[in-house]
């Protein structure tokens, strides 16, 4: 059964949307993927978000641009977290996305990330499902020490080549 159900409007969110699949699998988090448009079938859409919580997932991650509704019907009808990811459009670079995710009515709230953040959308998914997961939690914090060995290893190189030889070789 999958923990957390990842949605998008269009397949050419996939690239930013399969971030936070990776990341979930990195993290051992069952999820389940769907392309799903809010506008262009309303009635799979209302199905879908209907049908989540009997699914079992516990968080929705939803991905859209342009007018985005796509998050906020899920946290109208979904009752638990709803995690927004907007997406980079041509038009307006994102910002129209953006917008359209935070700006919610009050009472409908909708977690948003930065504009084609869906790495962040998974750990932030993560997150909320580690509070009653120990297990989880334990790999998050793993997954977070490796980050931070990570930047360390890279000033290592950098201390020991100069900036100016940082990246060649």
């Amino acid at each position: 059964m999958a923990q957390v159900g990842i949605v998008m409007g269009s397949d050419s969110d996939m690239p930013v949307m399969a971030k936070a699949a990776d990341l979930l699998e990195e993290l051992g988090i069952s999820y389940e993927m769907k392309i799903i448009s809010a506008h262009r079938e309303p009635d799979v859409f209302f199905e879908y978000a209907k049908s989540a919580e009997e699914k079992g997932f516990k968080v929705i991650i939803a991905g859209a641009g342009k007018a985005a509704h796509l998050p906020g019907m899920c946290a109208a009808i979904f009752p638990m977290p709803v995690i927004g990811v907007p997406m980079k459009t041509s038009d307006l670079g994102g910002v129209d996305s953006l917008y359209s995710i935070v700006q919610m009515p009050s009472g409908i709230p909708v977690a948003t990330v930065a504009i084609g953040g869906g790495q962040n959308a998974g750990i932030l998914a993560a997150k909320i499902l580690a509070t009653s997961d120990a297990d989880l939690l334990q790999r998050l914090k793993d997954y977070t020490r490796k980050l931070k060995e990570s930047v360390q290893e890279k000033d290592e190189r950098l201390q020991e080549v100069g900036y100016r030889n940082y990246g060649k070789g």
